[in-house]
């Protein structure tokens, strides 16, 4: 009888542990995201942080989970990134100065030939921002298309950008190293 108590509440607790939503910075980070008709799976999820600062939370969505950065960065499955703002000292030039610096260091510096793309993308991240918006960017395997807030922005084309905008917080030299552990689940 013992033995099928403890049973019991091994299966109980086991469904309540994958069933719960895992919490970072104050952010309910989802399990599953839906979206342009591709459903995605949590790989991970950490915190952006600058001299001691929660700046936002950010999380990676992917067909299949995995802890290799590089794999994710060439993939050409669907695949996204969501960022939960958290702090009220995000502007609008401070991210895009962020994403200028995050776009050298994942091109190695080689961002001409990106640079239309570069400039676009940079345009979805002019209105004001707000502690409390979130931003989705999501690569549909053709194109990476940017929501804020759950309006669409705008899409640019090509696995060329979605490479390089991956590297971001994937690459080599990311945004934040525990942040890239945190979306690859480590």
């Amino acid at each position: 009888m013992k033995s099928k108590i403890i049973a019991l509440f091994l299966v109980a607790f086991t469904t309540f542990a994958m069933n719960a939503q895992k919490t970072v910075s104050g952010v309910k980070v989802d399990d599953k995201l839906s979206l342009e008709g591709k459903d995605l799976t949590l790989n991970g999820a950490g915190l952006r942080e600058k001299m001691w600062i929660d700046l936002y939370v950010g999380s990676l969505y992917v067909t299949k989970k995995s802890t290799n950065a590089q794999d994710i960065i060439d993939s050409k499955d669907a695949a996204a990134i969501k960022l939960n703002i958290v702090s009220g000292m995000i502007t609008s030039d401070k991210m895009i100065s962020a994403v200028n610096e995050g776009f050298e260091n994942a091109t190695n510096k080689n961002t001409a030939p990106l640079k239309t793309k570069i400039d676009k993308f940079k345009g979805f991240f002019k209105e004001k921002i707000n502690k409390g918006d979130s931003f989705i960017i999501m690569y549909d395997g053709n194109e990476t298309i940017v929501y804020k807030n759950g309006a669409k922005k705008g899409s640019i084309e090509g696995h060329d950008f979605k490479k390089a905008l991956f590297g971001i917080w994937l690459g080599k030299k990311p945004a934040d190293d525990d942040l890239k552990d945190g979306m690859l689940g480590k």
